[in-house]
């Protein structure tokens, strides 16, 4: 019997996470690892304690930004990262597992708190039909390894 390799148990509990999500837009999840542990997991939705869009909301999701973002929700990998510390866990030098790569403002978090490694299971510039995923670019001009990950899972259409 072979066993699965990290990799591909971390993203799929990230896809298992992104079901969890409140949201009416987009599903996506995070797991944080260090090594072979996890040390946080996230999912998108507003914070802890407000509301959950999807009942709240359910016809149309929270009201939309200039930018046409969810103005109440946290990203997957905000919740993660922000879950951690809270918990006192340092993330420098850890592994960030995200259903949806990261947008450009999540790019700068995960940069500054340290994060050495992304891996993304589905383009963010192509969810919202711009030229080249910025967060990326960003992770990547500054050191921060960036992979998509490129084995198939099997993955709910909300998802997609």
């Amino acid at each position: 019997m072979s066993k699965p390799d990290f990799d591909d148990i971390f993203m799929e509990l990230a896809v298992n996470l992104a079901r969890r999500s409140h949201c009416i837009k987009k599903h996506v999840g995070a797991v944080l690892t260090k090594e072979t542990r996890i040390i946080s997991i996230g999912y998108n939705g507003p914070p802890a304690g407000t509301h959950n869009c999807d009942v709240e909301f359910p016809q149309s999701g929270c009201a939309r930004d200039s930018k046409g973002s969810c103005s109440l929700a946290l990203h997957a990998e905000q919740n993660a990262i922000l879950y951690a510390v809270k918990n006192n866990t340092a993330v420098e030098g850890s592994t960030l597992y995200v259903t949806l790569s990261p947008c450009l403002a999540c790019s700068r978090i995960i940069f500054s708190m340290g994060i050495s490694k992304v891996i993304y299971l589905y383009s963010y510039a192509e969810y919202k039909g711009i030229g080249s995923d910025e967060g990326v670019d960003f992770l990547r001009k500054f050191g921060v390894k960036v992979d998509k990950y490129e084995k198939n899972l099997e993955v709910h259409d909300e998802l997609i």
